[in-house]
């Protein structure tokens, strides 16, 4: 298994596992963008896969100093790495045919990026990207000779960098960790879910990972004490309002972590049972979280069969659309409050319960955060962050760039909130 670490970000670094994926996290990947699961984290080219956080919400503690080191509740012994016939693979030695017949190329690396992007990438709206153009881009690199591996790096660096999207970039072999096994269990190979089921266990309960320090860094034994780190992100109270609509139910949603549906629902339980037969779902200054749990929430609102949120890319695997499954859990009409803090998973459930006529949105225009991103490894360790697709509402409206526009600035009395609902059945209907 993979471990990539995440830079800048307001977690620990050095684990893809709950931190990364119930957090936001820019600087590693879109987190905006839905999760994708991976067969295999252990690769051997051509197979390419999505670094995948695992789910849960539990907390290893993991920090990263130099080499690695690990929070107060976890100790860690460093022993040194076994001899091995695997060739170390550092950015700065020289990687040509003859000197490594059996590995490799410069070019072939420069190569396989250029093939991911030209096989998944997606122009997010700059206009930068065309076939013709990067086919040019190919031309002029595989036709030159790369003496070293750093500038096979240097190269795609750059290539990628042409293509005007911030989200799309290189990830360096020295930024991934090797997890080698889990409490003496070997995972190499294994599954993302695998490892998961080895790492999780019950609060306070201490697991050992073994761990590699990048291609050629040392092997740590670290002992970690399991910590749920997930709080609830619900706030709800019971309001009465003046514009007729009487009993309310407000729920303000902070966050979609792994506690976020769950919560919700025992929230939305215990309004319905003082009196709320209404609900106003507050996603003011929901930046996101989890895509998945942002989906399973609007699903609590929809009817099954609808359409809560389609993803479009280049590659087929990105082109599907998602939709309710069940019964939802109130069938009223909903209030949802936005603002330009709204983005991301808070965007798919705005849009999802807007485009099917659940609800009307009030506030102001929302941040327009709608991507995906997938990260492939290469055969020699590095990886490239890719964009691969984009969310579109049930409406065919694009979040990215744009935003969604509410429906009214301020809450409005209840007959026009029923009138604004009838109009949008009947758009649909028509």
């Amino acid at each position: 298994m993979r471990v990539v670490f995440c830079y800048n970000c307001s977690i620990p670094r050095g684990i893809t596992t709950d931190f990364i994926s119930s957090h936001i996290c820019p600087k590693f990947i879109s987190f905006n963008s839905e999760p994708r699961f991976s067969k295999h984290l252990s690769l051997k080219w051509p197979q390419r896969v999505l670094l995948h956080a695992l789910t849960g919400a539990l907390s290893f503690g993991l920090l990263v100093s130099a080499p690695f080191s690990s929070a107060t509740e976890s100790s860690s012994l460093q022993i040194p790495s076994p001899p091995s016939s695997e060739y170390c693979r550092e950015e700065e030695q020289d990687q040509t045919a003859e000197t490594a017949p059996d590995l490799v190329t410069n070019e072939s690396i420069v190569e396989e990026a250029w093939e991911i992007v030209n096989d998944s990438f997606l122009d997010a709206g700059k206009h930068r990207w065309s076939p013709e153009r990067w086919m040019q881009k190919r031309e002029d690199v595989i036709n030159s000779s790369i003496q070293t591996r750093s500038k096979a790096h240097d190269i795609i660096r750059r290539m990628l960098a042409s293509l005007g999207d911030p989200y799309t970039r290189f990830i360096s072999p020295s930024q991934g960790d090797e997890i080698l096994s889990v409490n003496g269990v070997d995972v190499r190979g294994k599954s993302a879910f695998e490892v998961s089921s080895i790492l999780q266990g019950p609060n306070e309960t201490f697991v050992t990972i073994e761990v590699k320090h990048g291609n050629c860094g040392p092997i740590q034994l670290i002992e970690v004490r399991r910590q749920l780190v997930a709080r609830s992100p619900v706030f709800y109270r019971l309001e009465e309002m003046e514009n007729g609509i009487g009993s309310v139910g407000y729920l303000h949603l902070k966050e979609f972590n792994a506690l976020a549906r769950k919560d919700l629902v025992i929230a939305m339980k215990r309004l319905q049972d003082v009196g709320a037969s209404n609900f106003i779902l507050d996603l003011r200054d929901n930046l996101g979280g989890l895509v998945q749990v942002g989906i399973e929430v609007a699903k609590l609102f929809l009817n099954e069969g609808e359409t809560v949120i389609y993803t479009v890319g280049r590659d087929p695997q990105f082109q599907k659309s998602i939709i309710a499954d069940s019964a939802p859990m109130v069938t009223t009409p909903v209030i949802v409050l936005v603002n330009h803090n709204t983005a991301s998973a808070s965007e798919i459930v705005a849009t999802a319960l807007h485009d099917n006529c659940r609800a009307v949105l009030v506030g102001e225009r929302t941040f327009g955060k709608g991507l995906i991103q997938s990260v492939f490894e290469l055969h020699d360790g590095s990886g490239v962050v890719v964009t691969v697709g984009k969310y579109v509402t049930p409406n065919r409206m694009d979040i990215n760039g744009n935003g969604i526009e509410p429906d009214f600035r301020s809450i409005p009395a209840w007959d026009e909130i029923t009138k604004h609902l009838s109009q949008c059945h009947l758009q649909r209907q028509g």
